[in-house]
């Protein structure tokens, strides 16, 4: 059987209530797509039954994966999705679907050529946020301004949970993360930045989910120390440039 064209990875932690939704959409959307797809679901550690649910779903879908992980962290959930999937591209996406799952084709070709890393950005224009508060965005503004002024100039929206990667990229990327937090993203965008992999922010539709896992104060503090120590390992060559080849020159595993 060929690889997936498109690898979608969900990493779900206490899940149980949203993730039904969520794979019933995701496997209708790709179901109308002409391309091959898996999707991968990382349970990590949940207290309820997430990782029942996901393999009764995995009885009814045929392209559905699920691992079961004990270690808890959604970076260390998505690097091991990453890291097992088979696909071409691989998306990655919360478990909210607080992003439209047919907004992934703007992440893809045709839509998209020569990208290795397109991030979902709720902040470039053309992006919409639905039903956020004013205190949850001014705190998100905070927290990537600290982002941009430490770690990564530029991009205006990191912490977005929806993320696809070139299969090489993510291959290389992933292999060489060390955060498993909420960090990870961050850590991810630098070493990618460091080793010359073109990244493009995608406008996205977005809406609010008031059952979000992310605490702004304790987060953002826990971002500061994890920002110094991704720069401390980028000074003592833990992310040392590989070759790779670029976007346009990668040969398709289609």
């Amino acid at each position: 059987m060929p690889n997936p064209y498109l690898s979608l990875v969900i990493p779900a932690y206490n899940e149980a209530r949203r993730l039904p939704a969520t794979l019933e959409k995701a496997h209708q959307y790709l179901e109308t797509q002409s391309y091959p797809y898996e999707i991968i679901v990382v349970e990590n550690g949940s207290d309820d039954n997430t990782l029942e649910i996901a393999r009764h779903f995995q009885r009814e879908f045929e392209h559905l994966r699920v691992m079961h992980e004990n270690q808890r962290g959604k970076g260390h959930a998505v690097r091991s999705g990453m890291l097992i999937a088979r696909g071409e591209y691989r998306f990655m996406a919360d478990a909210d679907l607080s992003m439209p799952v047919d907004e992934i084709s703007r992440f893809l070709p045709p839509a998209l050529e020569g990208c290795d890393v397109a991030i979902g950005s709720r902040e470039v224009p053309g992006s919409v946020r639905y039903d956020e508060p004013a205190y949850r965005h001014l705190g998100g503004r905070a927290i990537n301004l600290l982002i941009r002024t430490l770690a990564l100039p530029g991009l205006h929206d990191t912490q977005c949970g929806f993320k696809c990667f070139r299969s090489s990229a993510a291959e290389d990327l992933f292999m060489n993360q060390t955060m498993t937090g909420w960090s990870f993203d961050v850590e991810l965008l630098y070493i990618a930045r460091l080793r010359g992999y073109r990244i493009e922010e995608i406008p996205v539709h977005w809406y609010y989910r008031n059952e979000s896992k992310v605490s702004p104060l304790k987060d953002a503090l826990r971002l500061i120390v994890d920002i110094m120590q991704v720069r401390t390992n980028a000074r003592r060559g833990m992310y040392a440039h590989v070759p790779h080849r670029p976007a346009s020159q990668a040969k398709s595993q289609s």
